[in-house]
């Protein structure tokens, strides 16, 4: 078998480049700030940001492809084509369900890196597979390379992007996870060589470079609009978590509020309002213009907003960790700090921890008394 003559089209490798730094950007800050949203939330999310970056991956793979000149017309297989998408996709998942539901250690964050750098380099070589009327010849050395480049940048990427969830951070493990994309497939390709070959082994039906080009360019429009979506959120200015002062004339000076212990918290239950003594409530959670009340054995819908629990709770005995929760300390059953916030965790069957921002931090170790 005569080995190919190739070659790249450079405008096409910078696109590949610019694709996956994209699909790094848009996937990492759509899950920043997970842990305050709702299980199903984090859910929908994490789908979206598995798209983002295994989409991504597949996609810079296929532009650096289109760049590929070969002297013979080859073709690719569509489902084994499909499978390496659904493979990049499905494996990014699984890292970001490490990341997010398990406790995050640098034991988690290599684990997740590794995950993902095998995924890379699995969406690689079945991409590769599916060409037809050309066969692609690998040496050891360029499989060892690419797959040295793929785990090492991808555990970097990762350590660096969720070590500490900053926009800094997220910039830096983006650029970190374009590169190792981009590496992991001209350091496979360096590694290869192209043979013609007669036969055809496919699977399913064939594509062409012309039909591919159309697939790939739909799928890099569809990154380049989550990619500005996501740029607006990433640089708007946070929300302030501190709710605006009552004017000092708004109550009498002589008319104090009365204490917590004696105000029922209303909730409702099978069509009726009923009360729950603020003691048995260990967290009170904002759920859109509405909150929960979790007890230690159940959940309770509130009418009440966080900001009017928070003012008609005000003299205690629950405490703002963050603008999403109000927590009792007296049902705190351990704390975690972290590097720039902490964590307060319960012994209740409906939520098992709550998140501490960092302007709240010192608030929350003074109640707790650690």
């Amino acid at each position: 078998m005569q080995v190919l003559d190739f070659s790249h089209d450079p405008l096409l490798v910078i696109a590949s480049l610019f694709v996956a730094m994209m699909a790094g950007f848009t996937g990492l800050s759509l899950s920043r700030g997970l842990s305050t949203r709702s299980v199903t939330y984090q859910k929908v999310l994490i789908v979206l940001s598995a798209i983002s970056l295994g989409g991504g991956i597949w996609s810079m793979h296929f532009v650096a492809m289109l760049g590929l000149q070969l002297p013979i017309l080859f073709y690719y297989d569509a489902v084994i084509t499909l499978a390496s998408a659904l493979v990049a996709i499905l494996v990014v998942g699984v890292a970001l369900l490490i990341l997010h539901f398990w406790k995050r250690t640098p034991q988690t964050l290599v684990l997740a890196g590794m995950i993902v750098g095998v995924g890379v380099l699995a969406m690689h070589y079945l991409g590769m597979s599916a060409m037809q009327l050309c066969k692609a010849v690998y040496t050891p050395l360029g499989i060892a390379l690419a797959a040295v480049a793929s785990c090492v940048l991808s555990v970097g990427a990762f350590a660096v992007a969720y070590g500490r969830r900053t926009q800094r951070n997220i910039v830096i493990g983006t650029v970190i996870f374009g590169i190792a994309v981009f590496s992991v497939h001209f350091a496979a390709i360096a590694g290869t060589s192209f043979v013609a070959v007669e036969t055809q082994n496919e699977v399913g039906p064939l594509i062409s470079n012309e039909a591919m080009a159309i697939g790939v360019v739909l799928s890099s429009f569809v990154l380049c609009g989550a990619f500005l979506l996501s740029g607006v959120t990433f640089l708007a200015p946070p929300k302030q978590e501190e709710t605006i002062a009552e004017p000092e004339d708004a109550m009498p000076v002589d008319t104090a509020p009365k204490p917590a212990s004696k105000r029922q918290i209303p909730y409702q239950k099978d069509g009726q309002t009923r009360f729950v003594d603020p003691s048995a409530v260990a967290v009170i959670r904002a759920e859109g213009h509405y909150t929960y009340l979790y007890t230690k054995d159940e959940s309770l819908f509130c009418a009440w907003s966080i900001t009017e629990a928070e003012k008609r709770l005000s003299t205690g005995p629950f405490i703002k960790t963050h603008r999403s929760y109000l927590i009792n300390p007296d049902h705190v059953s351990g704390f975690e700090r972290m590097k720039d916030n902490g964590v307060c965790y319960f012994e209740t069957s409906s939520v098992t921890k709550v998140p501490v921002s960092r302007s709240r931090l010192k608030l929350v170790r003074d109640s707790l008394g650690v």
